[in-house]
């Protein structure tokens, strides 16, 4: 029994090592990227499971007399002592990036912004709660989604999904045009859903703009399909119980690249904030320094989205990089990255950041130190707890004004 006992723990061991690996190791591939996202999202629990496999080992080496399980318990421990090591580092690093958060925060928007009060309700009160990490974050309230479809320029189907809270405010509320990411060639309206619900549950309309695929379709379709949303949500406004000029927009990945891109032209649907999640920023550097790994094989993206290089097509890789129309009296803009983004590498954030600020713009960064691109896909996950804290109340701060 000892020795069936030995081998099981020594498999979870390696189980528990395995996973926690994926905390400081780039995912070389796509298919092994959520490993990349995931394993430092919940290395909290991580650091749990590896910690009572440990004990087990311990246990065992203590119990047992005979050799072949005593060698297995041993090497169950040290596997186990790795593993909690590597699921730890998040976690040793977690108070600084909230205290950093905190800071770009304040200093961007005043120490009013996070005062008690000022946001709206339904609200998180702190910005990591580890039992949320275990049960999930909930909607606050019961939300509506409709569906409505329409139609591109070319006469293309696209689609929207309104969220809606079920008990409305009297007033008219504040809008949230959401734009999910795909690298421009795959996804729908019905991504991020419980993202959107979230945020409409606190009191906002949140509506998930849809927009056509490359290569297919290549830019500038994707820019225009979004303009079109934004102009469709300002005619039917009062129609949804929405003010209209009360707008802010929300993207991740390409979808932060395209609601900073709508938003920076110069003749934008005026929009009271942008928060952008890992949003490319300069494609023609994108494309000729890409990530290391590069598990999406970025450069075929950007050919496929641009119709060439950035060397045959250099008008298009200007045209399509928000960078390019960064100018003084630009809406406030929220960007949130992951240090160990292997998609969209995180100094282009720092990049458009500093762009900003140098125009004179109101513009924060928050960088998390262990997330890799989409590491708020673990909604619950300790990356998505600290940037969903701050990102409420930017809405609210923004839209409010």
């Amino acid at each position: 029994m000892s020795r069936v006992a030995g081998l099981v723990i020594l498999l979870l061991s390696g189980v528990g090592l395995f996973l926690s690996l994926w905390t400081v190791v780039p995912a070389p591939t796509l298919a092994l990227l959520p490993l990349g996202v995931g394993a430092p999202e919940i290395s909290p629990l991580l650091m749990l499971v590896n910690g009572q496999v440990g004990l087990d080992a311990v246990v065992l080496f203590s119990a047992s007399r005979r050799p072949a399980a005593r060698r297995m318990a041993r090497s169950a421990i040290a596997l186990s002592l790795a593993a909690l090591l590597l699921s730890s580092i998040p976690l040793v690093q977690l108070p600084g990036a909230i205290q950093r958060a905190a800071q770009a925060m304040q200093t961007t928007l005043g120490d009013t912004y996070d005062l008690p009060g000022n946001s709206t309700q339904n609200g998180r009160s702190r910005p990591f709660v580890f039992s949320d990490l275990i049960r999930g974050i909930p909607v606050a309230a019961e939300v509506t989604a409709e569906s409505i479809e329409y139609a591109a320029a070319d006469g293309t189907p696209l689609r929207l999904v309104k969220y809606q809270p079920v008990v409305r405010p009297s007033e008219p509320m504040g809008a949230i045009a959401a734009i999910y990411g795909g690298a421009w060639r795959s996804g729908d309206a019905d991504e991020n859903a419980h993202f959107n619900r979230y945020l409409a549950a606190r009191g906002y309309t949140v509506i998930a703009l849809d927009y056509r695929h490359a290569p297919e379709h290549p830019f500038p379709a994707q820019l225009q399909d979004v303009q079109q949303g934004l102009q469709l949500i300002r005619q039917r406004a009062a129609e949804w119980g929405v003010e209209g000029d009360r707008l802010a927009l929300l993207g991740w990945s390409a979808g932060a690249h395209l609601a900073t891109l709508v938003a920076f032209q110069p003749d934008a649907v005026p929009v009271r904030g942008i928060v952008g999640y890992y949003g490319p920023v300069d494609l023609a550097e994108g494309y000729r320094n890409p990530p290391r790994p590069d598990p999406i094989n970025t450069r075929a993206l950007l050919e496929d989205f641009l119709s060439g290089t950035p060397d045959t097509e250099p008008a298009e890789y200007r045209a399509a990089s928000p960078i390019t129309y960064v100018r003084p009296g630009l809406p406030p803009v929220l960007l949130i990255y992951g240090d160990r983004d292997h998609v969209v590498k995180p100094e282009f954030g720092q990049q458009l950041y500093q762009a900003l600020r140098a125009n004179g713009n109101t513009a924060a960064l928050i960088r998390l130190p262990w997330a890799e691109h989409a590491f708020d896909a673990i909604f619950r996950g300790i990356g998505n707890q600290i940037a969903l804290y701050h990102v409420e109340r930017f809405l609210d701060w923004a839209i409010a004004q």
